[in-house]
């Protein structure tokens, strides 16, 4: 019986891009990491490892492969969105229809798509 989402994973092709992304960009804290025998980091939201990076392996050449995206629940709208204007990271923010989530997508340096979801009462 599935629970939830544990851990999504990137292959990096620059560490610290990704994590300037992921962390400095998107607020997910860097935290503990057991010896994997392979270089990496651990990413993390509200105390769990969310998003775990690999930089010893090549990026495959189809980046999004058959996962087309993974999606955050965020807070924090307009900040984030002062975060991607002032770097110049572009970025599509949506209004989804219906439940009025407001939906930012991007694409992280290593090619990546990610979607912020924010709830619908937030200002961008």
């Amino acid at each position: 019986m599935i629970h939830g989402m544990n851990h999504f994973t990137v292959i990096a092709e620059d560490l610290d891009r990704t994590l300037e992304f992921y962390s400095g960009l998107l607020g997910l804290q860097m935290g503990p990491r057991p010896d994997l025998g392979f270089p990496g980091a651990w990413l993390y939201a509200d105390g769990r490892p969310i998003l775990h990076v690999y930089t010893d392996r090549p990026v495959p050449a189809q980046r999004a492969g058959v996962i087309d995206h993974m999606a955050f629940t965020a807070s924090g709208l307009k900040d984030i969105k002062a975060r991607f204007d002032t770097r110049g990271i572009a970025y599509d923010l949506r209004r989804q229809k219906g439940a009025g989530t407001w939906q930012l997508f991007c694409t992280d340096p290593n090619g990546a798509k990610v979607e912020l979801d924010f709830e619908p009462h937030e200002v961008p």
